[in-house]
């Protein structure tokens, strides 16, 4: 049997682990609330105010995981003189994001 070796890639979000987490965190508990207000039969408007309000806070975390990204892999990639493919899954990533 072959073993293989974990290759360990330091995103430069991790700079942001903490408020990631944090933000991942508060979204958990936004869910959890909307789920409970759904369970007791809450007003319609109230219900769509939350999810408006977790589908903002979901936004921020991707845009600073958007901003490390090209902060750190894309930067780094046009650098090294092989930015066009990583502009290209930029591109996909950010094209998909906005479909939405």
């Amino acid at each position: 049997m072959v073993e293989r070796k974990k290759t360990v890639h330091h995103y430069l979000y991790s700079k942001d682990k903490d408020v990631l987490l944090q933000r991942m965190r508060k979204i958990e508990g936004q869910a959890r609330g909307i789920q409970r207000m759904i369970e007791e039969n809450r007003y319609c408007p109230d219900i769509i105010q939350q999810l408006t309000a977790l589908t903002h806070a979901a936004d921020e975390v991707a845009l600073l995981l958007l901003q490390d990204h090209i902060d750190g892999c894309v930067a780094e990639a046009i650098r090294g003189e092989h930015g066009d493919p990583m502009i290209r899954e930029l591109m996909g990533v950010i094209r998909r994001a906005m479909r939405r």
